[in-house]
């Protein structure tokens, strides 16, 4: 039960970035997008990902390597359509 109960979690904290990426590819703006913001969450699923390693939990590593990926695309984003002046 609380397994699912934590891959429900997973899926929904992983996937939380990606309405964000679709706007910022959509209306090629970043203004409104905090750097810092999507760094701090970067680091965090960096740590949330070791804790995860050292836990043994495939749920908590998986959800934040996805949700690593899913950060970096959007930091890649937001550098781009900044320097291209969005």
């Amino acid at each position: 039960m609380w397994y699912v109960v934590g891959a429900i979690a997973a899926l929904l904290t992983t996937f939380g970035f990606v309405p964000q990426i679709i706007k910022m590819r959509r209306t090629r703006c970043v203004k409104d997008i905090s750097l810092m913001t999507l760094g701090q969450f970067l680091i965090g699923v960096t740590i949330w990902g070791i804790y995860g390693i050292h836990l043994g939990d495939v749920v908590i590593i998986s959800a934040n390597i996805v949700s690593f990926i899913i950060l970096a695309i959007a930091i890649a984003l937001y550098l781009y359509y900044r320097r291209m002046g969005g």
